[in-house]
């Protein structure tokens, strides 16, 4: 089975077809985020600790770290984002200890989260285009990581889904020229907004069932799917049980949203990929706790530091 490893100094994540959905927390990202790109810019590092521990105490398996900020001082992010990147990652691998994704369309940033990262990163990203192969396929070899691959290419985002498909497959093809293996290929098929396409979540479902093919492992950005409708969160979590069930086996996204995470841990249980209950249990807990006034995170935090519920579900037996 396709098997995508991934290791901070102390613990190992997997992301397969037989494993628990992998959640990758997309919270410390200044994009969008006006009052974050002025900290980091500043030095100031208080809201990227309180993201990193919030999103791994609600139940985050790798986090995404992306340093994209465009300084007022400097706007060239070629030279202020490797060191942004070095000291983002060294302060959030000294606070938690799962598993980083190194998040950067600058090949610099890349190699200096990389350099920085204990254990085994997934790089995020390479694309289709020419340019981007041949810059980010080699520190994928030379650092031996395993790395997301969005399906566009030179021309764009293709809203034909066999087009995304036909890049996913050159991708892979090239990333054998260099010897990396499919497993370690993590490919986002794009999800488009169902609001403007009705049809973008029955092709991200084939689209991932049609990658199973290539012996790749799965990602997108979960949000994407409800972007511009009303009650995203509801959207959201009717998509990634079904995603899921498809065989989609990472995304990247909020943890903190209880309702996204109340959806996954159900879908894992269904799929038999949570024995005997375990974390499904768990969370029932958190979620009574929640109920009685906690924030999600200290009900996580709380439930996490006790070992979770003990017994469970028995296995069906045949």
């Amino acid at each position: 089975m396709t098997r995508t490893v991934l290791e901070s100094k102390s613990k190992t994540v997997v992301i397969g077809f037989d494993e628990p959905f992998c959640v990758i927390g997309e919270r410390i990202n200044p994009t969008g985020r006006k009052k974050l790109a002025a900290e980091l810019e500043a030095g100031n590092y208080a809201t990227v600790e309180m993201d990193a521990l919030e999103q791994v105490a609600c139940g985050a398996m790798v986090l995404d770290v992306n340093a994209g900020v465009v300084y007022n001082s400097n706007p060239n992010p070629n030279e202020t984002e490797p060191p942004l990147m070095t000291a983002v990652i060294n302060l959030v691998q000294g606070l938690v200890d799962v598993p980083l994704c190194i998040d950067s369309s600058v090949p610099a940033a890349l190699e200096a989260g990389l350099a920085a990262a204990q254990g085994r990163p997934l790089l995020n990203s390479v694309t289709g285009e020419e340019e981007r192969l041949e810059r980010v396929l080699p520190l994928v070899k030379k650092y031996n990581v395993p790395v997301v691959a969005i399906s566009n290419d030179d021309t764009g985002i293709s809203m034909d889904p066999d087009v995304r498909f036909a890049v996913a497959k050159k991708i892979v093809e090239r990333a054998a020229d260099f010897g990396i293996p499919a497993h370690d290929i993590v490919v986002d098929p794009l999800v488009m907004p169902v609001g403007a396409l009705a049809t973008a979540g029955r092709q991200v479902f084939e689209l991932v069932r049609r990658l199973r093919e290539l012996g790749v492992n799965t990602t997108c950005g979960a949000s994407n799917i409800s972007f511009g409708l009303p009650n995203r969160h509801g959207v959201n979590a009717a998509f990634l049980p079904m995603a899921i069930g498809a065989g989609m086996t990472s995304a990247i996204m909020n943890p903190v949203r209880s309702v996204e995470m109340e959806a996954i841990r159900a879908a894992n249980m269904l799929m038999d990929h949570d024995a005997n209950g375990f974390e499904w249990i768990r969370f029932a807990r958190v979620l009574e706790a929640v109920k009685e006034g906690a924030t999600f995170a200290e009900a996580s935090a709380a439930a996490q530091a006790a070992g979770g519920a003990r017994g469970g579900r028995r296995r069906a037996r045949g």
